[in-house]
């Protein structure tokens, strides 16, 4: 049989863009003469991200529909037609016998001329409420693989597959590195320690719920892992200067991730998908404070999906002033507590997502 020739579209973050190229790296391990091509937007971190990785893309013209009423939302008629006669001559010139779809602006078209064409095609949905691309895309596609129990409601319940989100293994593998986290973060191994983290940009209002109140960590002896993104490091390192003796280190990012969830006894996190995955393969008990802007308020319904099975404490955004301080360290202090969420997010966790999704991807090809 011909190696298959794969077509993988998602992007503009990087909750479609690494479950996309995880996907893309399976594949290569089980059909390692398999030619694969992305598919991304324009101007969107994918077009950056994904050739890092090693793998060939093109831009097509795309972009969201504002919710807002907004000029950029005359253009988008436009860029879809345009989008769409792009991705047919993608298809028709790279000839792929698969196409896949995680999601982000330019999955819509291309997904779009693939099932048209009648090239077998799956997509993975990574969140508990699925996207308004991927509800309209599956009713024609193949194969829907799907991170969270429950999506009968979104999709057609044959072409569902169970097999959670496809997360990096470097960033999940924390077995035995508690010691070396400590040494590399420079923390105290008597004291607990909270991970903060609010996807690559950070979270302004974590950030901002926090650093009114960091004396009262320094008083309980609690020292904070506190990865800001760019939106507010200067004005954390500035209100935190004094403290970095005291445990408290602020990083604008963290490369090392699987040093910093080694290091956490409990995290802070907004509910993407993926962090909300990463969060459940490493077993950490975690305060989750969903971004209310997002498609479809998705982060408030991937929180609740833990929430329902006590496997994690949900604050909203607009409680994370007043509550998140006060939840964060009545929990780190209370060992049975801690150990009561760990225990319940364990059965949760799908490891291999991204294994069994080039499996049923390949079998797709084979009928």
């Amino acid at each position: 049989m011909p190696s298959p020739r794969v077509i993988i579209s998602g992007g503009g973050t990087g909750g479609h863009i690494f479950p996309a190229i995880a996907i893309a790296n399976a594949i290569k391990e089980k059909e390692p003469n398999a030619e694969i091509l992305f598919v991304g937007a324009q101007g969107r971190m994918e077009m950056e991200k994904v050739p890092a990785a090693g793998f060939p893309i093109e831009g097509l013209w795309i972009s969201g529909f504002q919710r807002s009423l907004s000029l950029k939302n005359l253009m988008f008629p436009i860029k879809v037609i345009q989008s769409l006669q792009a991705a047919k001559k993608i298809i028709k010139k790279f000839n792929p016998n698969l196409v896949i779809g995680t999601g982000g602006y330019a999955s819509g078209p291309v997904l779009r001329v693939a099932t048209k064409m009648k090239i077998p095609t799956l997509i993975q949905e990574q969140n508990s409420y699925a996207g308004v691309t991927n509800k309209i895309l599956g009713k024609s596609v193949n194969k829907v693989c799907v991170a969270f129990e429950g999506m009968d409601k979104f999709f057609p319940k044959d072409k569902i597959v169970l097999t959670g989100n496809p997360v990096r293994k470097t960033v999940i593998e924390i077995e035995g590195k508690r010691e070396k986290a400590q040494q590399f973060f420079g923390l105290d191994s008597s004291k607990k320690t909270v991970l903060i983290i609010g996807g690559s940009l950070g979270a302004k209002a974590i950030n901002d719920a926090i650093l009114p109140q960091i004396n009262r960590f320094v008083e309980e002896d609690v020292q904070l892992v506190w990865q800001t993104g760019k939106v507010s490091y200067e004005g954390v390192v500035a209100g935190t200067k004094q403290l970095t003796s005291k445990g408290i280190k602020v990083h604008q990012f963290i490369a090392e991730m699987d040093l910093a969830y080694a290091a956490a006894d409990l995290v802070i996190s907004r509910a993407g998908a993926i962090a909300v995955t990463e969060i459940v393969l490493t077993k950490k008990p975690a305060i989750l404070v969903p971004l209310p802007t997002a498609a479809e308020d998705h982060q408030t319904k991937n929180a609740v999906a833990l929430t329902q099975h006590d496997a994690a404490i949900l604050v909203s955004n607009a409680q994370a002033a007043n509550l998140l301080t006060e939840t964060t360290l009545e929990l780190v202090k209370n060992e049975s507590e801690l150990q009561k969420l760990a225990q319940n997010i364990e059965p949760l966790g799908l490891p291999n997502a991204a294994e069994v999704i080039a499996e049923e991807a390949l079998k797709i090809t084979q009928q």
